[in-house]
């Protein structure tokens, strides 16, 4: 018996998630991605023009659209895996450069990963602003910094993270009721003002020229890969699906056709009703006094909205980030312990994880947006690596069993797809001063983390290997 049997012989006793959801739950998981949207949509206006943006987010949701669909071959291929896109990485390239596996893991985890803090740090100021402009107090501890924004974001992760630990249902529940609510400001946005006469999309745009403007739209196109590719959600939760083949597909099909809609008109309609100016000026909430506008309702309505859908992308971000972690521990690519389920089903350990670590981010770094705009470097990487995959397993193993086959034609669509994700990611990890979303620090601090992810899964297969040949013998 060799090495490697041993180790999978130690690590035989599998643990599955139950089967429990359906493919419009997976659906109403992606609807994170236009609540994610609207953190972003003022800047791409703002430093792209109206019709810049509109173009450039249905590009970048065109991208998702067919990185995704050749996901759905893939989740079909692996439907007991948790890890969705990063372990379909470490499937495909494992017989070439297995270390590949933890960088597409750990690049693919951490934006998801550290969604709390940075969105729950957002939902403080919010509530601050809104309904206690004068609870200004601070207090710091050494490195730790303490204020209401920041009690609000902590009791909003632990509220997240008791939600998650009860069950997949009773995320569920929460999951609906939120995008439920999302749908209203994003209803308002999308047909009000095709009715109002203050909508001028001719008003808009077009600040793209050139050579530079190219570099430009590149660079914008990685800081969206985040928000238009994250639709692949629904394949992290393949294992969980009733019918994990016909749900997965249905649920990532659904998904980037909708987005794909959205992220196009949304920009043109909401974008020539607030005039760039106004945007230009107040990119952050600009859409606040447009839905009062559009509606007659106060800006307070629209708070509680935009709350809804922040707590829906953090809700979302937990549960996703935890099955993958838990895949990551279960396949020996980061601490074997991960790897284990409660009595209910739910990966606690992983969350567990998640929980400290979105403590630490939220009192130390307060914003940790730049963590996570920093984290699509890792991200992308793991798409790069997912997409080229389909054409690995194709070729190293052409007799596998596909429940849904795509046509040859996606084999050299695949790779051409890994080789845009693979420039997109070059040029926009070294450009991130075109947006002001950070500079050479962030990138360090990105490689950094992945190279730790790399050392982990490196200390555990040597681990294991030491576990397989058992104690030494003397006699």
């Amino acid at each position: 018996m060799t090495i490697n049997d041993g180790v999978a012989e130690l690590h035989s006793a599998e643990e599955r998630l139950p089967r429990k959801m359906r493919w419009f739950d997976g659906f109403a998981m992606a609807m994170t991605m236009p609540a994610a949207l609207v953190a972003t949509l003022g800047a791409s206006i703002a430093g792209l023009g109206g019709w810049g943006a509109a173009v450039l987010w249905a590009i970048s949701m065109v991208i998702s659209l067919a990185v995704n669909w050749i996901y759905t071959e893939l989740a079909a291929m692996f439907p007991d895996a948790s890890g969705g896109i990063s372990g379909y990485a470490a499937e495909a390239w494992k017989k070439y450069a297995p270390w590949l596996a933890p960088l597409a893991g750990v690049g693919y985890w951490l934006p998801w990963g550290s969604n709390l803090a940075t969105y729950g740090a957002f939902t403080g100021l919010l509530v601050q602003s809104q309904w206690f402009p004068d609870q200004q107090w601070t207090y710091d501890i050494g490195p730790l910094h303490f204020s209401f924004p920041i009690l609000i974001g902590l009791c909003v992760i632990f509220a997240l993270y008791g939600i998650n630990i009860i069950g997949v249902r009773v995320t569920m529940a929460f999951v609906y009721v939120t995008a439920a609510i999302l749908m209203i400001p994003l209803s308002v946005f999308v047909f009000f003002p095709l009715f109002n006469a203050d909508w001028a999309p001719m008003d808009l745009t077009w600040k793209l020229h050139g050579l530079g403007g190219l570099h430009t739209a590149i660079v914008w196109l990685y800081v969206m890969a985040w928000t238009t590719l994250g639709v692949e959600v629904c394949a992290t939760f393949a294992s969980e699906y009733r019918d994990p083949v016909k749900d997965t597909s249905r649920a990532i099909r659904a998904s980037a056709l909708f987005c794909l809609g959205v992220f196009f008109i949304v920009p043109l309609t909401l974008g020539g009703f607030a005039g760039e100016q106004a945007i230009v000026e107040d990119p952050s909430t600009f859409f606040v006094a447009s839905f009062s506008k559009l509606t007659g309702a106060g800006g307070g309505v629209m708070v509680l909205c935009l709350i809804a859908s922040l707590l829906l992308v953090m809700l979302t971000s937990v549960a996703d980030a935890s099955r993958v972690l838990f895949n990551m521990g279960k396949e020996g690519i980061t601490v074997r312990s991960m790897g284990k389920l409660n009595k209910r089903g739910v990966p606690v350990r992983a969350l567990n994880v998640m929980l400290v670590l979105n403590i630490v981010l939220l009192v130390v770094l307060q914003q940790p947006l730049a963590i996570i705009v920093t984290g699509n470097l890792g991200y992308i990487l793991a798409h790069v690596l997912a997409v080229s995959g389909f054409a690995l397993l194709r070729k190293d193993r052409p007799d596998a069993l596909r429940p849904i086959r795509l046509p040859r034609v996606f084999i050299p669509l695949s790779m051409g797809l890994a080789v845009l994700l693979a420039v997109m990611l070059v040029v926009g990890a070294t450009g991130f001063s075109i947006t002001g979303y950070g500079g050479l620090l962030e990138l360090g601090v990105a490689v950094s983390i992945l190279a730790a992810g790399v050392l982990l899964w490196w200390l555990v297969q040597r681990g294991d290997r030491a576990n397989a040949r058992g104690p030494v013998r003397n006699d």
